[in-house]
């Protein structure tokens, strides 16, 4: 749908910083070099049992808020063990835990043990790659163990959150920090393109994964997805997960809407090139044969200098998809991703050959080999 899903070298080059880091994912089996972490010991158990202990003395520490978001949300927090890998998971509801799609892998099941130390039997019963979120079936939990809330609102820049996981192994582990930005485009471990991310400085580390960034009125905000340098980490927000969940609840998989072209940004060069007063938009660079966009969308197929740089001339300039202004290529994939579905038709809005104009596209099914 944008340049970033047909090109993983395109992902990490409009991903910036936020690509840099590792994924938190899980704490890896033997398979990544840790021979420590490859199965559970007993002292993984006992370390984890100890560290998901919640307080029972509220009185000390009661007017700390963090305190007070753990004792509310620590019990909903689980450890996830599929055959290769830990990583962390919460209560979605009565039957469910939302974890990552990259830490249970290509399991079947996943053994889930919740911060009372019980252990739970769980079936995987939807895993969607494009946005990295599983839905684990849980037989049984503890009465503790109640769904977590997710917000309403979007999350803000500067609001302060905690995260909750299992970092290498140790349970219950609390972290805080705030949003430092929010509309993020990160790359999924099987190199698609998640939009809607929310970003953070709360300390992720492998294990933390699945886990919930919450809000200190508990709601979750996003599901951690990588993490691990210069203060910088992901998560998938509870606007993307809840569209997504119900579905692989329902059916095992999620299907997400599919332009079939690539962008990028107009800056003040591309603007020059392409003869518009002032930058805006973005222009289409290419369109996948046989996509949804082929007989919709033109792309650029030439090339200028402006300022002494080579840049793209000539194709449709996007403006705006059903009367919502794009200025960025995240814009772009949080609509689609948050207000549109497969087989729904679009109006966009484009200037072709110096003239703006409205051009109807039916969305299709985003493919899994690109």
């Amino acid at each position: 749908m944008t340049e970033e899903g047909y090109d993983r070298r395109r992902v990490l080059e409009l991903g910036g910083a936020a690509l840099a880091t590792a994924l938190a994912g899980c704490t890896f089996g033997a398979d990544a070099g840790d021979d420590a972490t490859a199965t559970r010991t007993d002292t993984d158990a006992t370390t984890t049992a100890t560290g998901t202990e919640t307080p029972s003395d509220e009185g000390d520490e009661a007017d700390s808020p963090y305190s007070r978001v753990y004792r509310e949300t620590a019990d909903s927090v689980a450890l996830v063990d599929p055959p290769r890998g830990q990583g962390t998971g919460f209560v979605y509801d009565a039957d469910h835990v939302v974890t990552n799609a990259h830490v249970v892998g290509d399991a079947d099941g996943a053994d889930v043990r919740f911060a009372s130390g019980e252990w739970g039997v769980g079936r995987v019963v939807g895993t969607d790659a494009h946005s990295d979120l599983a839905v684990i079936e849980v037989g049984e939990r503890p009465a503790s163990a109640t769904p977590l809330p997710f917000a309403d609102s979007p999350a803000v820049v500067g609001q302060e959150v905690v995260v909750i996981g299992n970092p290498f192994g140790l349970g219950g582990t609390v972290t805080s920090g705030i949003v430092s930005g929010v509309n993020r485009s990160i790359p999924s471990p099987a190199g698609f393109s998640i939009p809607d991310a929310i970003q953070t400085d709360a300390a992720v580390n492998p294990g933390n994964s699945g886990g919930p960034m919450v809000s200190l009125e508990g709601e979750v905000l996003a599901v951690i997805n990588s993490g691990g340098g210069d203060n910088i980490a992901f998560g998938i927000s509870a606007a993307l997960t809840t569209r997504v969940v119900p579905e692989l609840i329902e059916t095992g998989s999620y299907d997400h809407s599919f332009v079939g072209a690539a962008f990028i940004p107009v800056t003040p060069e591309v603007a020059t090139a392409n003869d518009l007063d002032a930058p805006r938009g973005l222009l289409v660079t290419r369109v996948l044969e046989d996509g949804p966009a082929a007989s919709t969308l033109r792309p650029s197929e030439e090339t200028a200098v402006v300022d002494g740089e080579r840049v793209p001339a000539g194709g449709d300039i996007l403006l705006a998809v059903d009367d919502r202004s794009l200025a960025t290529t995240e814009e772009l994939g949080s609509y689609l991703a948050l207000e549109t579905s497969p087989g729904e038709v679009v109006a966009l809005t484009v200037i072709r050959d110096g003239a703006e104009r409205t051009v109807e596209l039916e969305l299709g099914v985003q493919p899994d080999d690109l």
